[in-house]
Order: structure tokens, then C-alpha cells, then sequence
């Protein structure tokens, strides 16, 4: 098959996609910056649906690396191609660019040839070591995630207002709120409402393409066992020397390994231990949380409500604060997430599946006025996320104030 014969091919998928609904999401893109617009994330989450939304009414040519066929054809075939499908354009979109070899030394030609270029990519090391080396303050990058929940009412148009003197307004934000905690927020679930076969195909998507091929891994089984199990103890500390015993690996260094693979694809993410020295924060077990609700409810029967909130609370942490925030914990007490800004300590959360105070574990409570008391320089607020419960109290002198995750998640 000849370049011209695969790139026909993707322009009548991208007609087709253009006549289907874009859904708009809460990411923007201003395609007439001079400089190169980079959009990472995981497979499926909507990279290139953002790109053509900002490309809409433009003419543009496309190409889309997550073919194999592509990998063989240098880059001046590739232009050719271009050129013969889509015309004398000089505005590019270039999908999963990661798979093409030296593609950052080829789009840094084409930057410097005048062209307007939008990429995307599934591989957060790869784009973030190749475009900090070769593109150093050519590009603006955006990482997107799957749908958030703010985004699904939107899409839903869902309105806000007189929620609270609304009971059946509020029951249905909630039955929303509890379906998006089990299914998660991925497109085509939200869209079209695929299932948890969907989810699972996905998963095994993102496992070999994305770390199986891409790094050349032999062990197919321990990286497929080990991915399953951090999902299956999504929320909950681990430590490298337990998942080397409990998987039976060889070697912890491939564990490691293999853990920042999944990392680098956006399917897991590790949250440290809080410390002002370092090697205290390098010695503590980390806690593990998965990018999507959806991995979790389809791949595992360990799990509560509680844990998904709890991990879609750490999403939307990580989206504002990246790594500026932690958990803590000693003796008797834990604090599911810490945030810190600068110096300061701002904030300490506890996330509970509670309809009233009468249902709060007493050792939540306990927590915070322990770290609170660690941190009392920096009058930290307390914040308890819940289910539907709104209040605040003042225990020991201290001021706790209790959110219901819908008004958390849509900051009202």
C-alpha cells in the first residue's frame, strides 16, 4: 500500500468524524499561535476530537501515526502524500506522533518551513523529553483526561441553577454523579454508552501499544498482572518490595520499570507521602490511583464507592495541583491528600462516603486535628468531601468543613 492509498483512507475517516457530533469540551486551543500545540493523554480520551474542533473550517492535511504502515515511509514521502490528498496547505495535524521515528526532528523542519502544526500523543515521557530537547519554547502543550464530571452535566445540559431548593434537580445530579463514579468519563461511554467490554478492550489497547510494543517488552504476562493488580488496589499504599513478592517478578528493577511504563501512558498515577526532606518522602510507600473510574469498576471487583470517589477526587487534584499535593499518615491516623503551595500547607482532605454526621468515622475527624496540629502555622483549612452531607463544625477549637462531592467537583 502506497502513502497516497493510506492517507485517502484517513481523510475519509475524518469526514466521517466530521459529520458526527464534536462534543465541545473544557480544553482550548488557539490554532493561529505561530508556535506548535501539543495535546497529550491517554488513548481515547478525546485528543484528537480537540484537535479538530480548533481545526474545524480549516483547510488542514492529516495524518495518523497509530498505523503501522506509516512507520516505513520517510518524511518527505510523507509530505508528498500530503500535498497530492490534501492541496498546497501549510496547516498540519499530525495524530499520535509518537510512533513515528525522530518525528520531533521532523516537525521541528516542517516549524521552521513556516507550517501551523497541531500533534498529539499517548506517551508523556517521550513527548515531554523529545519537546523540551528539540522544540524548547516552540510548543504550548495541553494535557487532557477523560471527561470530567462538570463536563458530562454540560454535555448533558444539565442546569445548575435553584439546585438547592430543587430535590429533583438534585436527585438526578446525583444519580448522574454515581453512574459517572462507575463508569467513568471516557468518550464514547459517556456518548455512545459502551460498556465495561469497551473498557477492557481499551486497557489491553493501552498495554500493548502503548508499553508492550513501544518498549519492546517480553513479559507479556507480568506486565498484563501487574497493571491488573494496581487497579485492583487502586487508593491504597504500595511499596515496590511487595508487588516484587506478591507478583513474583525477578527483579524489582523491572517492576520499577514497568510501573513508570504504565505511568508514562497515563493509565496510573502515584501519589508521595508528605515530608519536608526528601529522602523521607522517597522511603515512604506511595499510593497508587488510576486515571479513569471506568479500569477500576470493569477490571476489579475490589473496590467501594468510597474508593472512587476518593479517586476521582485525586484526578481533579492532580489536573490543578500536579505534583504539589500528598497524603500523610502515622500512627492511628492517615490524611488522604495534602496540598501544599509553595511553603505553605493550604489544605488537608479527607474524602467519605457519609449522607450525615452521625455516619463520619470518628478516626477521619482524629486525622485532621492530628495534621492540623503538625502544620498549625499555616492555619491549614479541613475540608471532609462526602457524599451529601454540608456542613461545618468547630471539634477542638478547629473549624471542619464537610462538601458534598457534586458541589466539590463543580466548584459551587
Amino acid at each position: 500500500m502506497n502513502i497516497s492509498e493510506v492517507l485517502i483512507r484517513q481523510k475519509n475517516e475524518l469526514n466521517y468524524i466530521y459529520s458526527q457530533e464534536l462534543l465541545d469540551r473544557e480544553y482550548h486551543i488557539d490554532i493561529n499561535t505561530d508556535i506548535i500545540k501539543v495535546i497529550t493523554g491517554i488513548r481515547r480520551s478525546g485528543k484528537s476530537t480537540l484537535a479538530l474542533l480548533s481545526l474545524k473550517d480549516k483547510n488542514f492535511g492529516y495524518v495518523n501515526f497509530d498505523e503501522r504502515e506509516l512507520i516505513n515511509f520517510n518524511s518527505t514521502d510523507i509530505e508528498k502524500g500530503i500535498k497530492e490528498i490534501y492541496g498546497d496547505t501549510n496547516i498540519l495535524f499530525l495524530d499520535e506522533i509518537q510512533n513515528y521515528d525522530k518525528w520531533e526532528l521532523w516537525v521541528n523542519s516542517l516549524y521552521r518551513r513556516g507550517y501551523n502544526i497541531t500533534i498529539t500523543g499517548s506517551n508523556s515521557k517521550l513527548l515531554s523529553k523529545e519537546l523540551s530537547t528539540h522544540l524548547t519554547g516552540r510548543y504550548v502543550s495541553i494535557e487532557i483526561f477523560p471527561f470530567s464530571f462538570k463536563e458530562i452535566l454540560n454535555y448533558k445540559k444539565i442546569n445548575l441553577k435553584d439546585i438547592e431548593i430543587d430535590k429533583e434537580k438534585k436527585g438526578k445530579i446525583l444519580n448522574i454523579l454515581r453512574n459517572y463514579l462507575d463508569t467513568g468519563g471516557f468518550p464514547e461511554v459517556i456518548v455512545k454508552n459502551f460498556g465495561k467490554d469497551y473498557i477492557k478492550t481499551l486497557f489491553d489497547s493501552i498495554i500493548y501499544k502503548d508499553v508492550l510494543y513501544r518498549y519492546k517488552i517480553r513479559n507479556i504476562e507480568k506486565l498484563h498482572d501487574l497493571a491488573r493488580y494496581l487497579i485492583f488496589i487502586s487508593s491504597n499504599r504500595f511499596t515496590i518490595n511487595k508487588l516484587y513478592n506478591i507478583l513474583n517478578f525477578n527483579s524489582k528493577v523491572t517492576v520499577e520499570r514497568y510501573i513508570e511504563y504504565l505511568k508514562e501512558a497515563y493509565l496510573i498515577f502515584t501519589l508521595r507521602y508528605f515530608s519536608y526532606k526528601e529522602k523521607e518522602r522517597v522511603k515512604y510507600p506511595k499510593k497508587i490511583y488510576i486515571i479513569d473510574n471506568g479500569f477500576i469498576t470493569a477490571l476489579s471487583d475490589n473496590y467501594s464507592i468510597s474508593r472512587l470517589m476518593e479517586n476521582t477526587v485525586f484526578i481533579e487534584l492532580y489536573k490543578k495541583y500536579k505534583e504539589n499535593f500528598y497524603y500523610l499518615y502515622g500512627n492511628n491516623y492517615e490524611i488522604d491528600f495534602l496540598i501544599k503551595e509553595g511553603n505553605n500547607i493550604k489544605q488537608l482532605i479527607q474524602v467519605s462516603y457519609i449522607n450525615n454526621y452521625d455516619e463520619i468515622d470518628k478516626r477521619e475527624i482524629r486525622s485532621l486535628i492530628k495534621g492540623y496540629n503538625l502544620f498549625k502555622e499555616y492555619n491549614p483549612e479541613l475540608l471532609i468531601i462526602t457524599w451529601d452531607y454540608e456542613d461545618t463544625k468547630i471539634i477542638d477549637n478547629v473549624n471542619i468543613k464537610f462538601i458534598p462531592l457534586y458541589k466539590w467537583l463543580l466548584n459551587i
